[in-house]
């Protein structure tokens, strides 16, 4: 799993080190469940290389995915946004694209983010999805001193 999440995350460079290579493979794989936000990643050639939160996903999706092309996750109507999406991403005419849904009761939003190297080279394209609902009901303020 670390292998193909090095690919995911940009390299933290503070001097000569790169900070995620202080990183135990246990401590990344914890970071990588203990966000708040599931997250998929895929490759430059659309192929699905990696998610967090297998068990508690919003929409699950078998392990056999992971290697198959991204376009089969979505329903048939959308694979031409989808590819639009990616497209772009590719050619650099964007660097995100967002959207919300509502499932059932819920409200989920939806980014993807292009994931490039310094360089500017696409590597593949990040999913964050999050179930917003209790988040659109705060209200006020809770500051850390109310812990």
């Amino acid at each position: 799993m670390a292998n193909h999440v090095v690919g995911v995350l940009r390299h933290i460079r503070r001097g000569d080190v790169t900070m995620i290579e202080k990183l135990s493979k246990e401590q990344l794989e914890g970071i990588l469940e203990a966000v708040p936000v599931e997250i998929s990643f895929v490759d430059e050639n659309d192929l699905v290389r990696f998610w967090n939160k297998h068990e508690t996903r919003i929409f699950k999706r078998p392990i056999s995915v992971i290697g198959k092309s991204v376009q089969n996750c979505h329903p048939k109507r959308s694979v031409d946004k989808v590819n639009q999406i990616l497209s772009d991403f590719k050619e650099g005419k964007r660097d995100s694209a967002e959207f919300w849904i509502n499932l059932g009761e819920r409200k989920i939003y939806l980014r993807y983010f292009a994931v490039r190297d310094k360089a500017g080279r696409y590597l593949g394209t990040l999913e964050a999805t999050q179930d917003i609902t209790e988040i659109k009901k705060i209200e006020g303020e809770k500051r850390l001193l109310e812990y």
